[in-house]
């Protein structure tokens, strides 16, 4: 099983899940972040971090969200690896739980 970055991240994109990250499974985009599921060891360390609460475990996804699991493992080859906290955009908080964000991915 993985962990899969789902709709809300998007342009909210808060970083504070990548910093416990043990095994660096996290790569960011423009304005989202996704998990390697390759690379995710099921560790659950970066679920409660997430201030969107963007993040769960595969087996969890609402069912609105599972077609994150294909965008998670599709994104994360292309994307650079993240491992340290950056700030969020200044308008993550106006974002933060905003439905059907898809539309604003940026690849």
């Amino acid at each position: 099983m993985t962990f899969v970055v789902t709709d809300n991240c998007i342009k909210c994109k808060y970083t504070d899940c990548v910093e416990v990250c043990p095994v660096d499974c996290f790569h960011e985009g423009p304005n989202f972040l996704v998990i390697d599921p390759d690379e995710c060891i099921d560790c659950t360390l970066c679920e409660p971090e997430c201030p969107a609460e963007a993040i769960y475990a595969e087996d969890d996804l609402p069912e609105d969200q599972l077609h994150f699991t294909a965008l998670n493992a599709e994104l994360s080859p292309l994307w650079p690896v993240i491992t340290e906290i950056i700030d969020a955009p200044e308008d993550a908080d106006e974002w933060n739980g905003v439905k059907d964000k898809l539309k604003y991915l940026e690849r």
